[in-house]
């Protein structure tokens, strides 16, 4: 497909069973250690001195991204950490406020975590004509357009989560899943046009909205872009010959995972959602809110609210059940992936709080709420051989003769 880099990119485009179900954003309107936290406000009106505006000034060069650990090598002999990633898929606010929340609970808990923005929550729905979908009409989105006042406030906590040391991911833009138009039938030529037009929404929101009154995002996009969720969990085989040409190095966008240390596929670091234990059943789920919906309340939104005390305390004990038996055991990084809805009453953001607050209650040192993007710099830092030894072991196995001796052998 010849070659190309983000920045290249960025150029050319300026001017199974239900228990292991895809997970799948409803979104929209109409539908090592992490540094210490910083200081001062988290509802986006976080600011720093200077930068070099970009482009039509909608983002801007503030240098090195605040608040990133250092990763540092696992020596012979050490216990792996245990790493947890939370992940939003979507990543825009609407009046619920949920982005603000989990800003805040990240905040209190020295918490980094990963947010994939849609590039259409930069777009106002005047201009959806510059969105051009591959195998859909123009303009066409399975997601809402957002107001102009929620792009703002949507800018506005994309904003302060960088400022805060969070990474921003991409959820890329219209969020097909079925038909012939779904992104699991895009090719990857129509990958490469949709990802070239969400970096353009992102980066051209000044001169698509004609916003005069917002900060610009401090950060240089094409280059702090290094991973995505494909919408749906799907396309992944797809999509992955052009996030490797672009340079990208992780994609958390496989359906159907297992919690062992990961590998690549075409050199991407490939970090699945996870099946994990789900009290009360047989099966295992994965490790996101909408497959937690899909077995309660068989993706209903709002189902009878007399179910959801049980919910929310199935939903986060399987959470809690998942992060145990990686701990416990082979160490294996963790993932959560959710979406910023108040479904069935909001029980599944309180489930994601609430195991959160779980974690951070132990009070452990050798346990890591970071984002995908500062796991896989420690990934990178890491002797691939003992990498490729952490990969024998499997789910809810640890290893028989002590880590000492295990990680010691490399």
């Amino acid at each position: 497909m010849g070659s190309i880099t983000r920045r290249s990119l960025l150029a050319l485009t300026a001017g199974a069973a239900a228990g292991t179900a895809a997970g799948c954003a409803g979104g929209g309107e109409p539908k090592p250690h992490s540094a210490a936290p910083p200081e001062g406000p988290t509802d986006g009106t976080t600011s720093r001195p200077g930068g070099r505006l970009l482009g039509d000034g909608s983002t801007s060069d503030t240098g090195p991204q605040p608040f990133q650990p250092v990763p540092e090598r696992l020596e012979p002999g050490q216990t792996p950490p245990q790493f947890v990633i939370f992940s939003w898929d979507g990543a825009g606010e609407l009046d619920n406020g949920l982005f603000a929340r989990f800003r805040r609970l990240a905040h209190e808990h020295d918490a980094k975590m990963t947010f994939f923005l849609s590039g259409l929550y930069c777009l106002p729905e005047s201009k959806k004509d510059l969105y051009r979908p591959p195998n859909n009409p123009v303009g066409a989105s399975a997601i809402g357009y957002f107001k102009d006042e929620h792009i703002k406030m949507t800018l506005e906590q994309v904003r302060g989560a960088w400022l805060e040391g969070h990474e921003i991911g991409t959820h890329f833009n219209g969020h097909f899943c079925e038909g012939s138009g779904s992104v699991g039938n895009w090719s990857p030529a129509d990958w490469k046009s949709e990802i070239g037009q969400a970096i353009d929404f992102v980066t051209r929101w000044r001169t698509n909205t004609g916003f005069s009154d917002v900060e610009p995002l401090p950060f240089d996009y094409g280059k702090e872009l290094i991973g995505g969720r494909t919408p749906c969990l799907l396309g992944q085989n797809q999509w992955l010959p052009t996030a490797s040409a672009l340079g990208f190095r992780y994609d958390a966008s496989s359906p159907g995972g297992n919690q062992v240390w990961p590998s690549k596929k075409m050199g991407v670091w490939d970090l699945p959602l996870q099946l994990i234990p789900f009290p009360g059943h047989t099966f295992e789920v994965l490790s996101m809110d909408y497959n937690m919906l899909a077995n309660q309340s068989h993706t209903a939104t709002s189902s009878d609210p007399r179910n959801y005390p049980y919910w929310r305390e199935q939903a986060t004990a399987s959470y809690i059940a998942g992060f145990e038996r990686a701990y416990q055991t082979n160490r294996a990084p963790f993932y959560i992936g959710n979406h910023f809805e108040e479904w069935n009453g909001g029980i599944y953001m309180d489930a994601v709080e609430k195991t959160l607050e779980h974690i951070a209650s132990l009070g452990a040192s050798d346990v890591r709420m970071v984002s995908f993007q500062q796991f896989v710099d420690w990934l990178d830092a890491q002797d691939p051989a003992l990498l490729a030894r952490l990969r024998t072991l499997d789910v809810g196995s640890k290893p028989s003769q002590g880590w000492r001796a295990f990680t010691g052998a490399v």
